[in-house]
């Protein structure tokens, strides 16, 4: 159980770093415009995201 947590948290920190890596510019922009959003449209869209993961995880599972 511990290797598959580890092995899904360095697969999370590839997928993370594409993006600055390949498109250093638009992730810089992109950041840009999350720091304008207010606190709940930030919180609905990790809620959104997280909705999303555990249906995947249940749907691969």
């Amino acid at each position: 159980m511990t290797s598959t947590l580890l092995l899904a948290f360095a697969l999370m920190l590839v997928l993370e770093g594409l993006m600055p890596f390949i498109a250093p510019a638009a992730w810089r922009e992109t950041f840009r415009r999350l720091v304008q959003l207010t606190d709940g449209q930030i919180r609905f869209i990790g809620l959104t995201s997280m909705i999303v993961g555990l249906v995947l995880i249940m749907v691969f599972s």
